[in-house]
């Protein structure tokens, strides 16, 4: 797995307006704060030209909720405890794993190489398990511990 830039700032991203959101991450209850582009790209050290089409896909997946004026912001779309880091990554990067640019599920070899298909998938399952079990606020609770 290739962790990019783009899915390493989305993962920030969301993590800041997670923690915005207060201690439950609650974004979809409307508590806490709608966070802006400007202060996350500031704040996470993120181009803004690049986070804005970040948080457009983030908004497309449903993961974020886009409220305008000068007021306006950013806030998730449900609690922080039910996105998981597999949602964020899917959301900016498509499938968790690829092979020559395809999902792993599509690989496809013969001969002597026919195994390696099995090994992709194993691959593949085996990165969901951890970003599908890991949510920002398994994040943030870690962060909290930390302190």
């Amino acid at each position: 797995m290739y962790v990019s830039a783009r899915a390493d700032y989305a993962l920030r991203a969301m993590l800041a307006v997670a923690d915005a959101a207060g201690p439950t991450g609650d974004g979809g209850s409307g508590a806490g704060e709608l966070v802006k582009a400007a202060s996350l790209a500031e704040r996470q050290d993120i181009p803004l030209s690049f986070l804005q089409g970040i948080l457009l896909d983030l908004r497309r997946a449903g993961l974020l909720h886009s409220h305008r004026g000068t007021e306006g912001g950013y806030a998730l779309t449900r609690p922080a405890a039910e996105i998981s880091v597999g949602d964020v990554l899917r959301a900016v990067g498509g499938a968790l794993t690829s092979v020559r640019g395809m999902p792993a599920d599509h690989a496809g070899y013969h001969g002597v190489a026919a195994g390696l298909r099995d090994v992709w998938l194993a691959v593949d399952g085996a990165i969901a398990l951890v970003v599908d079990r890991t949510t920002l606020a398994d994040l943030l609770a870690d962060r909290a511990a930390a302190s």
